[in-house]
């Protein structure tokens, strides 16, 4: 987050600073793309799985910081709630084998931390959002003890100026306020990097907006919030009302959210970055010692950080990234849009069908984000969030069609030509995209699953909502060290 994070407030001197810091990081970042060499001879991904704590009961276990001392291990750290972990995989290139390490890698050290955890009376579980959870875990005490945490609290609901409203319309309604961002806490997902060249990054961003309704439908894995079933996907939804910076005047005046989709298809990053400085006022005006210029000019590679703290604090579905590594800067898109879970293999599956199908999808002669409108990419988006595999959305060339069928027939040969560009050998391929092709046939993702097994626990063996749940949160568990798709769990 950059120095002094610990401050509880900002002089208006500050943002002032602040806002000529990161116009003139933006400055730097334009003379970069024009004249730099970026890093993109071999094309890294990187995998951020955020992951929960429950107790023996299925509540919430607001054990992170005791499970983290533990486990002694610096892939793992804290995330917002205490109740959650994130873990950072190792990047890695995906061609031969490269997809099937990643698996093993992330199932052995999340199976390590699980034991680990059990020392704490507690269990690590990869969902969407816990179905156990109550409004009264889901406040500021149960924060993190960090203090970017409580900072970035603070400034978001300073700007808001009131508490922050949830009011969720799905097969249920949900409707509560918060006085803090800890709502946020409840949303765990798993992140996708893929290191892109200059020259593409529209292309890849492009095609990340237009899948992104695929990604959801098919990925899925959180149909309750509070007891109340709500969208497949209800972590879209909650994520973009608990940490909105805007009162309902503002809404009404068309600012944009910081939770965002996006407006316009792009022509280059330059797009994002200059919307995030034009659009959205700093949350966190807190400014480095490096002159960009300066660093640039000695021919160094400069940190922008500014302009890559400003940028952290704008929610896209999908965020443009620069980052450094062994002293070259790189550029990546990280894919935001899917839920964590239900297992390793689900997640391995979903990464291969994203990484597939933006790499098909940037190498044909009409690009898909060319034959539709930006605002049907949105619309599909949040179509998918309410509906899942049940959701109808619009295709160019089929036009309103059911998304498992539009996957089954359109969209994995598309994945599975993109998987053979990146060099994936032809069995891993196979396997993962498979597990897309199951869910799509049985119509079952982890959301489906979910509600399946608590409808069937209070009508058949007559169990109120929250028992239902815990019981089922219970059985999900187990899935972590099962390790099969939750296409083939039985109900």
């Amino acid at each position: 987050m950059g120095q002094d994070v610990t401050r509880g407030s900002f002089s208006r001197e500050d943002r002032a600073r602040y806002r000529r810091k990161v116009r003139r990081c933006l400055d730097v970042f334009a003379l970069m793309l024009n004249d730099f060499r970026f890093d993109s001879d071999r094309p890294m991904t990187g995998l951020e799985i955020e992951v929960n704590l429950i107790d023996p009961d299925a509540q919430p276990a607001m054990r992170n910081a005791e499970v983290l001392a533990d486990l002694a291990d610096p892939s793992f750290q804290t995330e917002l709630g205490q109740f959650n972990l994130e873990i950072n995989v190792a990047p890695r290139v995906i061609e031969g084998d490269g997809l099937d390490v990643y698996e093993r890698e992330v199932l052995a050290s999340l199976v390590h931390a699980d034991e680990r955890a059990h020392k704490s009376d507690a269990r690590l579980v990869l969902i969407g959002i816990l179905p156990t959870l109550r409004p009264e875990h889901l406040v500021l005490a149960n924060m993190s003890d960090d203090p970017r945490y409580r900072l970035l609290n603070d400034q978001i609901i300073n700007a808001r100026g009131e508490d922050m409203t949830l009011d969720i319309r799905g097969q249920e309604r949900l409707e509560a306020q918060s006085d803090s961002i800890a709502g946020e806490s409840a949303c765990t997902s798993v992140q996708f990097h893929l290191q892109v060249a200059p020259e593409d990054f529209a292309m890849y961003w492009n095609a990340s907006q237009a899948i992104a309704s695929i990604q959801v439908a098919v990925g899925a894995n959180s149909p309750y919030l509070f007891g109340k079933h709500l969208w497949a996907e209800t972590r879209i939804a909650l994520f973009e009302q608990a940490t909105d910076t805007r009162p309902e005047e503002l809404k009404a005046q068309g600012v944009r959210p910081r939770v965002w989709f996006g407006e316009r298809w792009i022509t280059s990053i330059f797009d994002l970055f200059e919307e995030n400085v034009r659009y959205f006022p700093p949350l966190l005006p807190i400014t480095e010692d490096e002159d960009p210029v300066a660093v640039l000019e000695a021919g160094g590679v400069p940190r922008l950080g500014e302009l890559r703290l400003h940028n952290g604090t704008i929610y896209r579905w999908n965020r443009p990234v620069y980052d450094i590594m062994n002293g070259r800067p790189h550029l990546r898109v990280e894919n935001r849009v899917l839920a964590a879970g239900p297992t390793v293999v689900d997640q391995l599956a979903n990464a291969a069908l994203y990484f597939g199908l933006v790499r098909e999808l940037c190498e044909q002669d009409r690009p898909i984000w060319t034959q539709m409108s930006f605002s049907a990419a949105e619309e599909n988006f949040h179509t998918a969030a309410r509906e899942g595999l049940d959701a109808h959305v619009f295709w160019p060339g089929r036009g309103e069609i059911g998304v498992s069928a539009l996957v089954l027939d359109e969209l994995l040969p598309i994945a599975a030509a993109g998987l053979d560009r990146f060099g994936v050998q032809p069995a891993t391929r196979d396997r993962l995209l498979g597990v897309i092709e199951g869910r799509c046939r049985t119509g079952r993702n982890g959301a489906a699953w979910q509600t399946q097994v608590v409808q069937r626990l209070q009508e058949r063996d007559g169990l109120d909502r929250p028992t239902a749940l815990q019981r089922m949160l219970q059985r999900y568990a187990e899935g972590l060290h099962e390790n099969v798709p939750v296409h083939t769990w039985p109900v």
